[in-house]
């Protein structure tokens, strides 16, 4: 089995994140990867080196949201298993999450982080909930 493992630097325009994120899971769908699966941070930036503001707490994204959707839909076309890792938003919680998406597009589950950290310049807590 072919494992395309995808590390890509987010900027603030989620959807030029998006973007650069399918135009690489296409490009690792054609040289053969079954499982494609992205690094941390690929669609967002790292939030938490700063304490939470509303504005950065309001980027995270419902799963399935429109990252999850997106590729949910080109998992299906290419017939390939894909593991992302989202801000997630689910009610008044955010968690840092990574889907999984199986290869007919049907997305199979998520898990979310644990251990959450704090100390300088690692503001997670005041992000994440644990998982």
């Amino acid at each position: 089995m072919r494992i395309a493992l995808i590390q890509q630097h987010a900027t603030l325009d989620k959807q030029e994140n998006l973007a650069r994120g399918l135009e690489a899971f296409d490009a690792a769908a054609a040289n053969g990867a079954k499982l494609a699966c992205f690094a941390e941070l690929a669609f967002e930036p790292f939030y938490p080196q700063r304490p939470a503001t509303p504005e950065a707490l309001a980027a995270a994204e419902s799963i399935p949201g429109p990252i999850t959707k997106a590729f949910q839909e080109r998992a299906a076309a290419h017939g390939v298993v894909v593991v992302l890792n989202l801000f997630e938003r689910e009610g008044a919680k955010t968690y840092d999450t990574s889907p999984v998406i199986d290869a007919d597009g049907k997305l199979l589950g998520r898990t979310r982080m644990i251990h959450i950290t704090e100390y300088a310049c690692f503001h997670e807590q005041g992000y994440y909930a644990p998982g």
